[in-house]
């Protein structure tokens, strides 16, 4: 098993990347702490992934400091160490004008987008550093490496995510810890369905085919294919990736 013995914190564990991510983790043999906001989705969750003997769920939003600490408090009483942090959780707000947003739209997406990575970062690097090794992957976007029409905030706060995982490798590489970010592009979940909504609400298919069509491999990418990536920068396997942006996007932002 690629993670046996590692304990992994995923927050955003149930939403569509979390959720996988959070399966492949327990699959690989790894001790993880679920992370979400409604008690109701994780008791779901836990309830019908494998290996949930090996899970816990940790009830908070990501923007409160008191209950990363308290998460962090857990994993190291209940299983000895943090290995690795996913820190998935975060939002794409409304689409619409760069000068239609309000400060208050504006400041809460940043607030769960980048303040929720960093807090993650803040409290789990110091227990990484005892440790000397770990790694953090903060799931950031395609959209955090070019603009995107609508999505002003969104797309600005996940290239702040991209510049904070470059900050904090710099920082960190020296203890042995490794700061990745991964970056999805189209994939078939609620927040691609939220946005085809959203763009289109009387034929939010048709949103679909434009990006399909875009994309050279003609599709979306599925929650598993970014687990999968996931895995990679949780294990031992990347041991010397460290600072990068890990792009899964299909080719959607190449032309």
């Amino acid at each position: 098993m690629r993670l046996e013995g590692k304990t992994a914190i995923v927050t955003g564990a149930t939403g569509g990347i979390g959720a996988a991510t959070s399966k492949r983790y327990l699959e690989e043999g790894a001790n993880t702490i679920l992370v979400g906001r409604s008690k109701e989705k994780l008791d779901d969750l836990i309830d019908n992934i494998p290996f949930a003997e090996n899970a816990l769920i940790h009830v908070a939003e990501a923007t409160d400091e008191d209950a990363v600490i308290d998460c962090m408090k857990v994993a190291k009483d209940k299983f000895g160490s943090v290995d690795i942090v996913v820190a998935n959780a975060g939002t794409e707000g409304v689409v619409q004008p760069l000068t239609e947003f309000t400060v208050e739209e504006f400041n809460h997406l940043f607030s769960i987008n980048v303040t929720g990575v960093w807090l993650y970062m803040k409290h789990a690097i110091p227990i990484m550093k005892e440790q000397g090794s770990g790694s953090i992957i903060a799931v950031a976007s395609a959209a955090g490496l070019v603009g995107f029409n609508g999505l002003c905030p969104y797309s600005a706060s996940k290239h702040a995510v991209c510049g904070l995982v470059k900050t904090a490798c710099i920082e960190n590489g020296p203890f042995g810890i490794r700061v990745n970010a991964l970056a999805p592009g189209p994939i078939d979940n609620r927040m691609m369905a939220s946005l085809g909504e959203q763009l289109n609400p009387e034929d939010p298919q048709s949103v679909r085919d434009i990006v399909t069509d875009l994309n050279p491999m003609n599709r979306y990418g599925t929650n598993e294919e970014i687990a999968d990536l996931a895995l990679f920068l949780g294990s031992d396997e990347s041991s010397y990736c460290n600072g990068s942006v890990y792009l899964a996007d299909g080719g959607f932002t190449a032309g």
